[in-house]
C-alpha cells in the first residue's frame, strides 16, 4: 500500500477504530508523565492524532494534531474543538524548525513503510526544540504486511523492530530512551518509548 492507500484506509476505518478502543487502557496516563517535564504553556504535537480522544484530548491546550486521514480529523474537530488540526504526512510535517516542546506518536509510525522511518524521526527532530521530548509507541517486532479485515477494512503495518527503531531515533538525535509498557486502545499491551532530543 502506498501513502494514498493508507490515507484512504484510515478514512474508511476511522469511525470504527474510534468506537473500538478500550476506555480502561492506561496508555493515556503516559501523557500525564510527559506533562510533568514540559514548560509552562507548551506546544505539543500529536502525530497520528486520529479522532483525538486518546492522546490529543489529554495534551495541554492548543496542542497540534496531525493525521493523514481527513475523516479522522473531522472526528477530532468534534472531540477536541480547541486543538489545531492539520492533515499531513509525517515524513513532511508542515511546522517550522524547533517549534514544539514535545511530540506524541501513538500507534502511528508503523503505518509508514519501515524504510521511511528514519525520515520520520528526522522530521520529529527538526520540529522539536533542543531538549524537547518524544513519547511514541515502540514496535517490538519486525514486520511489513497488509492486514485484511482490520477494523472492517485493510491496513498497512511496517516496522524494523525495537532495536533498529531505537538506533534510528538515536541517529536522528534523540537520546535517553526509556521504555515502558502500557495497555493500548485495543486492550492489549504495547511498548512505549520516552526520549529527549539532544541527550
Amino acid at each position: 500500500m502506498d501513502r494514498k492507500d493508507v490515507q484512504r484506509a484510515w478514512d474508511d476505518v476511522a469511525e470504527t477504530y474510534a468506537r473500538s478502543r478500550d476506555p480502561t487502557g492506561n496508555d493515556a496516563d503516559l501523557v500525564d508523565d510527559l506533562s510533568e517535564y514540559l514548560p509552562a504553556d507548551p506546544v505539543v504535537l500529536d502525530v497520528g492524532c486520529g479522532d483525538g480522544a486518546r492522546t490529543l484530548a489529554n495534551l495541554p491546550a492548543d496542542a497540534i494534531g496531525v493525521d493523514v486521514s481527513r475523516r479522522a480529523l473531522e472526528l477530532a474537530t468534534e472531540t477536541v474543538p480547541g486543538a489545531r488540526l492539520v492533515q499531513a504526512d509525517m515524513t513532511h510535517l508542515p511546522l517550522a524548525d524547533d517549534s514544539v516542546d514535545a511530540i506524541t506518536a501513538y500507534h502511528a509510525v508503523f503505518h509508514v513503510p519501515r524504510d521511511d522511518h528514519p525520515a520520520v524521526y528526522r522530521e520529529f527532530a527538526r520540529v522539536c526544540k533542543p531538549g524537547g521530548y518524544l513519547l511514541m509507541t515502540l514496535p517490538t517486532g519486525r514486520f511489513e504486511t497488509v492486514r485484511e479485515g482490520w477494523m472492517g477494512g485493510r491496513m498497512f503495518f511496517s516496522a524494523p523492530g525495537e532495536r533498529a527503531t531505537v538506533e534510528q531515533l538515536e541517529a536522528a538525535g534523540f537520546g535517553n530512551v526509556h521504555r515502558v509498557t502500557a495497555d493500548d486502545p485495543l486492550g492489549t499491551k504495547s511498548l512505549f518509548a520516552f526520549a529527549t532530543l539532544g541527550d
